[in-house]
């Protein structure tokens, strides 16, 4: 569609982050009002919604701009505008909303089917948040390899036709389990809880704070009990909710009482909810940089290895293949770890999970540190070959193996792994069952923010750098007069700053569930 390197970079990301981040109102939905079984169903058919619009865009010349001569930097090119423009971003933000939708709803659904009171379930259930991430890595390899092969030689609009007809096949084969599947039936809105709890926190506070004359008392409702008696298979989760704990004392407030607003009453179970909530964020708002590292993959990587020598033997590859490497990588390395790594830590540490989920989120930001730096050595190595080749302004291949960038795919990819299934295994199990769908949905939500990092690091690097030294680091067409290696460097001290945040809260957290409490221990290993 003829956008700039840079603006094609932002708008990926900004899709990318969309999606993502739409993935928490597909949790929200399912916990409140509907199930995750109905949100997938509607998701899956947005997609394909969106999918025939960018097929049909792909399809009709007179629905693109003109051809333009890219190998030309003299020659401005046309973009896309107006009508074909909104053609365009119609059907990728339906596309977006029904990933987000999916990827809100199908993780818990998976979730929710096995017995997390047991032990033999939450294994299950461990297993199945890494053969999940097992599975987006078989789609994925089908992606980048068959999918851009087509696109590259067949053209665009036999890539978004194979899309087209795979999310439209994948509804029926969802609906085989439908007479089997385990489904929460939806309590609510739990965002109200949350509000209402903080509310009348603040409120407490500020009256105690302004006046001598409040009479209050704490209250330990009776309500409490008689809820959780009514909540079928999960009231001996929430009966298990019964004390103030000592974490977040400004929240026990809630619990007072006055005559003045008694619709802010609040249940001891209530209360401490709230308090599990707001003590994974931390943990979530520290992987939003490893999200960050992990966008470059989509945007300025590929536009490095399109520089340089993809062939393999007589075989040329596409640069959008290139996330083949941490893809196969993943589904190498999931079923070793679930099958290796973890029964062998468990003996190792004589603990129910053996590496604990904080560790593992923790492992991939280490990892991600280790891509950034490697990411800059092997740019600062890619334009050292260009000068000395003389190939600055040629669309030439250098006379560098694409290689070198792969490094940073696979480390990025061991990182994807081992954070992604960790995070949402943690955010799942740690979340109080009236919102463990939107729980889960902030793994997605992490990314999205990193996807819009991203964007944002690109757009403030560039003014600044712009403003200073009049040529911006991420601004030209050529990719060889920018200075990428400068950001990546920047993304590796912003990550290395980001893992030390990160140690600090995973040290003080404190597990809920009955099935970790032995984590507590394991978590202070991790600066060892």
């Amino acid at each position: 569609m003829h956008f700039s390197p840079s603006s094609s970079a932002n708008i990926v990301t900004n899709f990318m982050g969309t999606a993502f981040l739409l993935a928490l109102l597909g949790g929200f939905l399912s916990d409140a009002y509907f199930t995750t079984y109905r949100i997938y169903i509607i998701s899956a058919m947005t997609e394909f919604l969106g999918l025939v619009i960018l097929t049909v865009q792909a399809q009709i010349p007179s629905l693109k701009p003109p051809v333009c001569p890219l190998v030309d930097r003299n020659v401005k090119c046309e973009k896309v505008d107006r009508g074909k423009a909104i053609m365009l971003f119609t059907g990728l933000y339906l596309v977006a909303l029904g990933v987000g939708g999916i990827k809100g709803s199908l993780p818990p659904h998976g979730a929710e089917q096995f017995d997390e009171k047991t032990l033999h379930g939450r294994k299950q259930r461990s297993t199945f948040f890494n053969y999940y991430v097992f599975s987006l890595s078989c789609g994925a390899l089908t992606a980048v390899t068959f999918v851009v092969w087509i696109e590259d030689n067949k053209g665009w609009q036999w890539g978004f036709g194979i899309s087209t007809a795979t999310i439209l096949i994948s509804i029926p084969i969802f609906l085989l389990g439908s007479a089997t599947y385990r489904i929460k039936i939806p309590t609510g809105s739990p965002i109200t809880t949350i509000f209402k709890v903080l509310a009348a926190s603040i409120y407490h506070w500020w009256i105690s704070s302004n006046s001598s004359n409040v009479v209050s008392n704490f209250s330990t409702s009776s309500s409490y009990t008689t809820r959780a008696r009514e909540d079928g298979e999960y009231s001996e989760r929430k009966a298990e909710i019964e004390t103030l704990t000592e974490d977040l004392k400004f929240l026990n407030r809630a619990l007072m009482t006055t005559a003045r607003q008694p619709w802010l009453k609040s249940t001891i179970k209530q209360v401490e909810e709230v308090k599990c909530v707001l003590k994974i964020l931390p943990i979530f708002l520290s992987t939003i940089m490893l999200n960050c590292c992990l966008a470059q993959l989509s945007t300025f990587s590929i536009q490095q290895a399109a520089t340089m020598n993809t062939k393999v033997g007589s075989f040329k590859i596409p640069p959008a293949s290139l996330p083949v490497f941490p893809v196969l990588f993943i589904i190498i390395l999931a079923p070793v770890y679930n099958h290796v790594i973890i029964p062998f830590s468990q003996k190792a540490t004589n603990t129910e999970t053996g590496i604990t989920h904080l560790q593992r989120i923790g492992i991939g930001l280490v990892l991600s540190v280790v891509a950034m730096a490697v990411a800059a050595l092997v740019e600062m190595k890619r334009k050292r070959v260009a000068i000395q080749s003389g190939l600055m302004d040629s669309t030439e291949p250098l006379p560098i193996t694409f290689f070198w960038v792969a490094m940073q795919y696979v480390l990025l990819g061991s990182a994807d792994l081992f954070s992604l299934a960790g995070m949402m295994d943690f955010f799942f199990t740690e979340a109080p069952d009236t919102i463990k769908s939107l729980a889960t949905a902030l793994s997605w939500a992490s990314l999205a923010m990193g996807y819009y990092l991203s964007s944002v690091l690109v757009a403030l690097v560039n003014r600044i750098t712009g403003s200073f030294r009049h040529t911006p680091w991420l601004y030209a067409r050529n990719i060889n007069h920018d200075h990428l290696e400068r950001f990546y460097w920047l993304m590796c001290i912003l990550s290395g700053l980001n893992l030390l945040h990160y140690l600090f809260w995973a040290q003080r957290y404190r597990y809920r569930s009955s099935g970790n409490e032995n984590q507590i221990v394991n978590n202070r290993q991790m600066q060892k």
